[in-house]
């Protein structure tokens, strides 16, 4: 991959995706760029699995370095989460200044948090809704200004961070609920799932912050 040029990440997932679209679709292996993640549920399944990547990965010319690789592991860090059997959660180094996060004093700083809050905030009910008068300061010509309620909001993601949330991965086979609502500002949802407990755990959360035009739309729409 040429990494001068512009389209080159673009072009280079395209390739990815292509060369393994069969595995892709059969539903036991994700790509993203240089990083492949291959689930299985059974070893001698998973190491089958994997022995056709890595062919079909040599048939391309593309070779892996060893010392990068890890195979056979219940617990993987990939782009970011954590994945273990049956749950997803946040990777704890980028949780680890989370506590001793002090409040923004510039427009750069509150778009620093946003971009880390932003990244999980599938972790997060409501976050859209939640975190809407942070991303009011981050709209253009818009003066820094740090209110009570948006301290408020700052310290109240932080906390929710904090809590270290987990989803549970969901399980084609077993129904699905889904928990949707609506505020004048924000739409959001969550897909939750029984789990082993009995009991219902969230596999994501969804939400999506009206815009002025929005806003304005009847309920029905």
């Amino acid at each position: 991959m040429f990494f001068s040029l512009t389209n080159s990440p673009a072009t280079f997932q395209a390739f990815m995706n292509n060369i393994l679209k069969d595995f892709i679709d059969e539903g036991w292996c994700v790509v993203y760029m240089d990083d492949i993640l291959i689930f299985s549920d059974e070893i001698n399944i998973h190491r089958l699995h994997t022995r056709h990547v890595l062919e079909r990965l040599r048939e391309n010319d593309l070779y892996l370095k060893p010392e990068k690789c890890e195979f056979e592991v219940a617990k993987m860090l990939f782009l970011g989460m954590v994945i273990t059997p049956g749950h997803i959660s946040m990777d704890e180094t980028k949780l680890a200044g989370i506590k001793d996060w002090e409040a923004p004093k510039t427009i750069k700083g509150v778009r620093s948090f946003l971009g880390f809050a932003n990244f999980y905030r599938k972790f997060i009910g409501k976050y859209a809704e939640l975190a809407r008068p942070l991303h009011e300061l981050t709209k253009k010509d818009t003066k820094f200004e740090w209110t009570k309620t948006r301290d408020i909001v700052f310290n109240v993601l932080k906390a929710k961070f904090l809590q270290r949330p987990i989803l549970q991965m969901p399980d084609d086979e077993k129904p699905f609920i889904i928990e949707a609502d609506t505020s004048k500002w924000a739409t959001g949802a969550v897909l939750k799932q029984q789990g082993p407990d009995g009991e219902l755990h969230p596999c994501g959360y969804i939400s999506h912050a009206f815009t002025s035009t929005e806003r304005n739309y009847e309920i029905y729409d």
